[in-house]
């Protein structure tokens, strides 16, 4: 047994037979402190506290709901529901695909090192074909790992 090369198990006191008056005197001392100094933030953290995000004015209403969507590759690729459309598939791509939804709205999310100039055709083919566009960009490290194979 590892108490017996040190002889630890003779060192040890007895347990205490009964509640002595120094344990009760620490008792009520300690529960005057928290009835006198008590607060209701340090005893129960976050519960009084209202805390609300601050809403920018006309955020909802200016939100639209994007009914398709597309993802452009730093290297020219156009990825569409159907699979890699080319500039020209996009507008016959968008013509089908606008049969179905009577408000289409579409969304383009462009990887890192797109050129605007090749966003900007994008954005001129869909609104040719009667699309709202909306548009951003892909996480840096989202966008390296779908470019890699």
């Amino acid at each position: 047994m590892t108490t017996q090369p040190l002889d630890l198990l003779s060192r040890l006191r007895p347990a205490p037979r009964s509640l002595d008056a120094w344990f009760l005197a620490n008792v009520g001392l300690l529960a005057l402190f928290f009835l006198l100094f008590g607060s209701r933030f340090v005893l129960a953290p976050g519960l009084g506290v209202e805390f609300e995000l601050p809403s920018i004015a006309g955020a909802r209403a200016a939100a639209k709901i994007t009914t398709h969507q597309i993802t452009v590759r730093r290297s020219g690729q156009i990825l569409a529901d159907d699979g890699i459309v080319t500039i020209k598939q996009l507008a016959a791509w968008l013509k089908k695909e606008k049969a179905s939804t009577p408000r289409p709205t579409l969304l383009v999310l462009a990887s890192v090192g797109v050129p605007s100039d090749g966003l900007a055709e994008i954005v001129s083919v869909a609104q040719t074909e009667g699309y709202d566009v909306v548009w951003g960009a892909l996480e840096p490290a989202a966008s390296e790992r779908r470019t890699t194979p």
